[in-house]
């Protein structure tokens, strides 16, 4: 019988502890199919951010290296500066890049970083309980904004993709989501581009995911994925934001 699914081989056989609805574990397995389509697991190392998704290094049958809270681009530059024949990547919630890491990741690809960075955003920090994060929309009710996102108060959500955008650095920028099958088929298409694109020595690429957070949202699993669609999609708009092969037609 021909097999037509199975787990990726840069995927251990752990048991993920994300809750019910949350898609970090869709996002995982996307890099891990990309790895594995590129044939370069043995090379791949990962860096772990602090956030959700800080066991990743559990889940990842690379070498993996965690960092401190927002540094995982600082430790994925030392990484491919020591060793530039492999595969960096680093895998980073909104609260860990978009706040304490803003600087990490605006100057590694300002630098044009040949690493590739997973940016997962479900706008809201998911691990400390639920607060308001640099992404949560305008409106948004948190534990920290109780009566929603002022505008006033907080200023407005950062859209990274768009901010990247505007250096010079960045080889490809692309914002996808992780809501529905068609969606999560693009975003593997996107992730696995940007780590062709490293291995092309293209330079500095990001992709940044829309996931869930069902919990922190107070919304049922499938609720969690409509309230993606219905108000993340508006305010983070899906696309791709840089592409340095556009103009050779890949």
């Amino acid at each position: 019988m021909r097999t037509v699914f199975k787990k990726p081989r840069a995927m251990t056989k752990r048991p993920m502890h994300y809750c019910p609805g949350c898609t970090h574990g869709i996002i995982h397995r996307l890099v891990g199919e990309a790895i594995d389509s590129l044939g370069i697991l043995e090379e791949t190392i990962g860096v772990a951010s602090v956030g959700c998704s800080v066991f990743a290094y559990d889940y990842f049958n690379c070498d993996m290296q965690q960092a401190a809270h927002g540094r995982a681009p600082a430790v994925a530059t030392g990484i491919k500066r020591v060793l530039p024949q492999r595969t960096v990547f680093t895998y980073q919630g909104d609260g860990d890049l978009a706040s304490i890491g803003m600087a990490e990741i605006v100057h590694a690809a300002a630098r044009g970083e040949n690493i590739t960075v997973i940016f997962v955003n479900n706008a809201i920090y998911g691990m400390t309980s639920g607060q308001m994060a640099p992404t949560s929309l305008i409106g948004q009710k948190t534990t920290t904004s109780p009566r929603g996102r002022s505008v006033k108060d907080a200023g407005y959500p950062i859209k990274i993709c768009e901010l990247l955008a505007t250096l010079e650095g960045p080889s490809y920028l692309a914002r996808v989501s992780s809501h529905d099958p068609r969606h999560i088929l693009q975003a593997g298409r996107a992730i696995k581009k940007a780590f062709r694109m490293q291995k092309e020595k293209r330079g500095f690429a990001l992709v940044e995911v829309l996931s869930t957070c069902s919990v922190n949202w107070g919304l049922t699993p499938r609720g969690a994925m409509e309230w993606l669609a219905e108000n993340m999609i508006p305010t983070y708009p899906l696309g791709v934001y840089k592409d340095v092969t556009a103009k050779e037609g890949d």
